[in-house]
């Protein structure tokens, strides 16, 4: 759609591969910088992925598939044995990068699984089969994301206020993003709303990154501070509630940024229906519940101060969980490429993408 096409011209690229190098955009630096850098080793995707210069669920997802070809460059003029060796090693490190987000290990076994299905005879074949998978990975983020966008533009009424949460956006994902997804298709179809954009603490991904690509997209949005969405959905300037999901159990439970809970009783008090938007390589089966999804914990300084500036005083303690799970019970639905899904989610999500996510 040329419309959504557009979004993605007026925005860097997240994750690119390009004349067999990966390039990376450095997200932390945003808005006030636009850097991108080259991805020279296996640590340096690593690290990219720990620091958040490059986050969100499917964006993760992708680089760690590149990040694995740019790791296995040294080994391509090896031995087969050597090369596969090398495979499991190196996913088994960017693997460690960050536990929530499913898409990580989730993209790290898919080019295992192609690399054990490949039949070759050199090294340099299997490397060749895994940059044509990691490819694959790459295009199909970006028609899941489209996907999403097309399912759930019609929550999207004329006139209505969006709350979001965090950066479920083009910058979460290789494509128009997830949460993003259906803003970005109702704008392009002419449907006039107000996006309301927490600015997410710690980190305030929503104020500097959500804000940032909404603005740039043409679409009208204002940032609140995470304690202004009672008061905005008491104001009646709320209709709906979409965020994103790093990971999504079996039961429909949903892992998002740190505060989504929080919204989502708020949804539930105020009768303003909570979707989230996710692609199935977000759902986790092998998570029964919320309760088996690992939460990271990120440093205390990230809620001590920004910056680099310490606003607590010396001494003072902080917790510091990246995630939080909101219960399924608080979900209307779960938007995904192929439609939205209801409760039951259990049965749901089974039905629509059971035999796909198993593994």
């Amino acid at each position: 759609m040329s419309g959504t096409a557009g979004v993605l011209a007026r925005l860097p690229r997240t994750v690119e591969w390009r004349d067999g190098d990966l390039y990376l955009l450095d997200q932390t630096r945003l808005p006030h910088e636009v850097v991108v850098e080259r991805q020279d080793s296996a640590d340096q995707v690593f690290s990219a992925i720990r620091t958040l210069k490059v986050r969100g669920a499917p964006a993760i997802g992708v680089a760690a598939a590149y990040g694995l070809c740019v790791a296995l460059r040294p080994f391509r003029s090896g031995t087969v044995a050597a090369f596969h060796d090398a495979i499991e090693r190196e996913a088994a490190h960017l693997d460690a990068a960050r536990p929530t987000a499913v898409n990580l290990g989730w993209a790290l076994r898919r080019m295992q699984r192609r690399a054990a299905a490949t039949k070759a005879a050199a090294a340099e074949e299997l490397f060749a089969a895994l940059v044509d998978e990691a490819v694959r990975i790459h295009e199909e983020d970006q028609r899941l994301c489209l996907g999403i966008g097309l399912a759930g533009a019609p929550l999207i009424a004329a006139s209505s206020g969006v709350l979001t949460h965090c950066n479920a956006g083009a910058l979460c994902a290789t494509g128009i993003g997830t949460a993003t997804a259906p803003m970005y298709v109702a704008h392009e179809r002419g449907v006039a709303f107000r996006v309301y954009a927490d600015e997410t603490r710690p980190l305030l991904q929503g104020a500097r990154l959500t804000a940032w690509e909404l603005q740039a997209a043409g679409l009208d949005v204002t940032v609140i501070t995470d304690s202004m969405a009672a008061s905005t959905m008491a104001a009646g300037l709320v209709d709906l509630v979409v965020t994103g999901a790093d990971r999504v159990a079996r039961n429909g439970d949903a892992a998002n940024k740190i505060g989504t809970l929080g919204l989502a009783i708020l949804a539930r008090h105020f009768g303003i229906p909570f979707y989230i938007a996710a692609p199935s390589s977000t759902l986790d089966f092998d998570c029964l519940t919320g309760a088996d999804i690992p939460i990271e914990q990120r440093a205390p300084d990230e809620v001590l101060g920004f910056a680099g500036v310490r606003t607590a005083p010396a001494g003072a303690k902080a917790r510091n969980p990246a995630f939080d799970v909101t219960p399924h019970a608080l979900i209307a639905g779960i938007i995904t490429e192929r439609g939205i899904v209801r409760a039951p989610f259990d049965t749901g999500l089974s039905a629509l993408f059971g035999r796909d996510n198993s593994e």
